[in-house]
């Protein structure tokens, strides 16, 4: 239900949830910023009361008033001034704490969902949200204390003040406002829709932008900087077109404050011009109502440009809570149980899996893995090998079948007792910019620094390490790219060496290494897969021979199941893959991984 509320565009329920789940627990601080506002409220309107007393004074010539006047005035401007300053102090503690707490929180459920989810956009556009929604969102938090609250404050204490000085002048005044609040409303519902379209599209520029930089070498290569110049030009274009829709709607707002702010200083005009002749009035009291309608004048534009602030950062927030919202489709299922290993058995059963219901990539495979020996995945690009592996984590799970290992269906199993029973090294080694200490001491956490160390003597890692500038305390840079593609893979064979999990995945682990890094790592790789249950798709020859078992797949179908011989005997596909590489390259490949 809150939902759907949320997908009408309401902004009520987005700033009610905005209060339960994020300021409330500020709850103190907020308090205080509220007295603060009252003391500033009421200092404001202390100066009408002031300039009454002042201009009676004057017509009186009361010494004593004239004499005391200025002190007072001095001590009120100190009173508000240094309120202002806490005020701003505070709101900015309190707002950047919200901020930082919805962040974390924004980032934990991205991290925590699904691959399916994620990928549906761009990692750009989903960094985007972490920037320009959060601006918006700052942005009226921060006017929430120092202009709504303040602001309507301030007005109350003016009306109030205008009200003592002239009821009937004040009741003329206050006519004005239903006018026009009609079409502020109007222009803060369409600065609504258009700061959606803004904030998605911006988050399409970020994407654009990251993707031409990141194949910068491939677009030098192809002459393809004209294509990336007029596409970026277009998403520019599409950004300025609605940032400048929401100048214009935002640009109507001053003149509307403007002409019903003058309407209402006209009709009093009018009016107590007649209130002084006839003896209602004084002069004091027509420049206090003056004063106190014109500094009203300035909190009721803020509060009218307010309204376009709050309806931008609605549809932020719109964004923020529909993500924070999603709950993975891959948990734990009610009273999962950890995984218990025996001999770490995997068998694929009747399986049959399709991305996002459409074309089936997996058809009714039937296979098992036995427990503590090798199985290869071979076949060509397409065929199916990558996503059987992505199934046995659960990355994805299956749509009919399952997944059983050691009899136990993976999604009884609590997701963490799963994917601790497991290590993966890939052709996409992901390092993170950290140390390469630390990149090797995610395959456990608690690992001390002997351990890491006998992780990468046996991954080939150790001596290369030794030589670069700060040894095991080195800085890999963003994405390892201060090492070389070896030096990167061996970091991550580290990695699932220290992990020492039973279950051992490897997609294409040495596709893309020179012979020298290959061989080193294929050496590594021979010392990590002894005595596990491995699983793995390879395109060297010297791998799939050594296999115990080598599965055979075509368009999401097991097609041949033996030993290398056995299949070069049966004369099949796999025969024939065989030939093609032999006559491809001098030392045998197989297919690269789907």
């Amino acid at each position: 239900m809150a939902r759907k509320s949320l997908l009408r565009g309401d902004t009520l329920p987005l700033i009610r949830r905005l209060w339960r789940d994020w300021m409330r627990p500020h709850v103190k601080t907020l308090a205080v910023v509220v007295v603060l506002i009252a003391i500033v409220a009421g200092a404001t309107s202390l100066y009408t009361y002031l300039i009454k007393i002042a201009f009676d004074a004057f017509a009186t010539k009361d010494e004593t008033v004239l004499r005391l006047g200025p002190a007072v005035v001095v001590a009120v401007t100190f009173v508000r001034g240094f309120s202002l300053l806490a005020l701003t102090v505070l709101t900015n503690r309190v707002v950047t704490k919200i901020e930082a707490d919805m962040q974390t929180a924004l980032y934990g459920r991205m991290i925590e969902a699904d691959l399916a989810q994620i990928g549906r956009e761009s990692p750009a556009a989903l960094t985007q949200r972490f920037t320009t929604d959060f601006l918006f969102i700052r942005e009226a938090l921060t006017r929430l204390s120092t202009v709504f609250l303040r602001e309507i404050a301030t007005i109350v204490a003016l009306v109030v003040a205008m009200l003592w000085i002239d009821p009937v002048l004040t009741l003329v005044a206050g006519i004005v406002a239903p006018i026009i609040a009609y079409p502020i409303d109007r222009i803060g519902r369409k600065l609504r829709r258009v700061a959606i379209c803004t904030q998605e599209q911006a988050g399409q520029m970020a994407s654009l932008i990251a993707e031409s930089l990141a194949g910068t070498r491939i677009a030098k290569t192809y002459r393809l900087e004209g294509y990336l110049k007029g596409k970026a030009a277009r998403t520019f274009d599409e950004v300025r077109r609605l940032k400048m829709k929401a100048a214009n709607a935002r640009g109507r707002l001053d003149p509307l404050l403007e002409v019903g702010g003058g309407l209402a200083v006209a009709a009093v005009l009018l009016l107590i011009g007649q209130r002084i002749l006839s003896g209602e009035s004084t002069v004091g009291d027509f420049i206090a109502f003056v004063t106190a309608l014109i500094m009203a004048a300035q909190p009721i534009r803020a509060l009218g440009n307010f309204n376009a602030i709050v309806q931008e950062a609605a549809a932020a927030l719109q964004r923020t809570f529909a993500v924070m919202d999603e709950e993975p489709d891959i948990r734990d299922r009610p009273g999962a149980r950890p995984l218990a290993l025996a001999g770490g058995e995997i068998r694929f059963s009747a399986l049959s899996f399709s991305y996002g219901g459409e074309a089936t990539a997996l058809h009714r495979v039937d296979l098992t893995a036995e427990g503590g020996r090798t199985t290869a995945l071979v076949g060509r690009s397409g065929s199916g090998k990558s996503t059987l592996l992505s199934l046995v984590p659960r990355l994805y799970d299956v749509t009919d079948g399952a997944v059983l290992i050691d009899g136990q269906d993976i999604r009884d199993v609590t997701l963490e007792s799963l994917r601790s029973a497991i290590a993966v090294v890939s052709q996409d080694v992901v390092l993170f910019d950290d140390t390469v200490r630390a990149n090797i001491a995610f395959g456990r956490a608690n690992a001390s620094h002997e351990d890491i160390v006998e992780a990468a003597k046996a991954a080939a890692a150790h001596d290369f390490i030794m030589k670069l500038p700060d040894g095991y305390d080195t800085v890999v840079g963003p994405a390892g790219g201060r090492l070389s593609g070896g030096e990167r893979q061996r970091v991550s064979l580290a990695r699932a060496f220290l992990k020492n999990a039973p279950i051992l995945l490897l997609d294409e682990a040495t596709s893309a290494l020179d012979s020298e890094s290959e061989r080193l790592v294929q050496d590594a790789i021979r010392r990590l897969m002894k005595g596990r249950t491995t699983l793995v798709i390879a395109h060297r020859l010297s791998t799939v021979r050594d296999a115990d078992n080598i599965v055979v797949m075509e368009q999401g179908r097991v097609v041949e199941t033996g030993s290398h011989d056995v299949l070069i005997a049966m004369g099949g596909s796999y025969a024939r893959l065989h030939r093609l590489q032999l006559s491809d390259d001098s030392e045998p490949r197989l297919a690269a991984s789907s």
